[in-house]
């Protein structure tokens, strides 16, 4: 939740802050919702060992322009470690495993992550990789992605 500070006096043109009564940011709560999604731009950790280490998004395979949980997206990859099957530049499919963003489950409890990560797949939705780390949401079986399911570590 938001809260902002009210300024209390005014001293010599600059505003003094009181920090006793903080105050609900009257932003609505869907445009707040909106900057943790995986959108254009957005650099994602890579949770595979593939190579790759951090990618950016370059587009999101859906009809609206923000990818959750479980959605492909198309990425460039950033940094690389070592000698990988990627490169850097190369341009990928991935799958979002893991987002900041709050995503609500049917039996009433909420799922988030404390990073963005990815998971680099190829056209047929198999994933380069052979080892996942980290955890990886429980959403993927829906999306028919049994195999990085399979791969990972924990599943949440």
């Amino acid at each position: 939740m938001a809260f902002r500070v009210l300024s209390s006096r005014l001293s010599l043109g600059h505003q003094v802050l009181r920090t006793d009564f903080p105050i609900q940011s009257h932003i609505p709560a869907y445009y707040q919702q909106c900057r943790t999604f995986v959108q254009l731009k957005t650099k994602l950790n890579v949770a595979d060992n593939s190579g790759a280490k951090i990618v950016e998004c370059i587009k999101v395979m859906n009809k609206t322009r923000l990818a959750r949980l479980g959605d492909t997206i198309i990425a460039s990859v950033k940094e690389v470690v070592g000698r990988g099957k990627v490169k850097k530049g190369e341009v990928v499919y991935c799958v979002v495993v893991r987002a900041r963003m709050p995503r609500a489950r049917s039996d009433g409890s909420e799922v988030r992550f404390d990073d963005n990560a990815a998971v680099i797949i190829n056209k047929q939705g198999e994933p380069i990789g052979t080892r996942i780390m980290g955890p990886v949401c429980h959403e993927l079986r829906r999306r028919k992605m049994v195999k990085v399911l399979s791969l990972a570590e924990h599943v949440a």
